[in-house]
């Protein structure tokens, strides 16, 4: 069985590489996608996904905040901040707000995504 996957990022060139990336491995299906935290919030509230793929920096709601939001309401919805702002700090702050992992955007698409995704679901 595969796992849902809603992908939050304000870029939609990266929604559509993650996307693309995920739907050549049968083991993630993509719910849908958001361009900001509050859609996010929306959105898993409506879509119930397994995993949020959530950035950082995103207008009208930033990814902290809404992974605050989200693990209030869906502490079983396994998050991932997916970004290219990493630090000690973000990582501290990113797990106190329910996230699992902080992967990088500069290992775009790479092994790092692909573990962190691996021990969410």
């Amino acid at each position: 069985m595969s796992q849902s996957i809603l992908i939050v990022d304000d870029n939609t060139l990266i929604r559509r590489l993650l996307r693309g990336w995920l739907e050549q491995h049968s083991e993630w299906e993509v719910c849908g996608e958001a361009e900001n935290g509050q859609i996010a919030v929306e959105s898993v509230r409506q879509l119930h996904p397994d995993i949020v793929i959530l950035d950082l920096q995103m207008p009208v709601m930033n990814g902290l905040e809404a992974a605050r939001q989200i693990h209030q309401f869906a502490p079983g919805t396994a998050m991932i901040m997916f970004t290219v702002y990493n630090s000690d700090q973000l990582q501290k702050a990113a797990r106190a707000n329910g996230v699992k992992d902080v992967v990088s955007k500069s290992d775009l698409l790479g092994e790092h995504l692909l573990t962190a995704l691996r021990q969410a679901a």
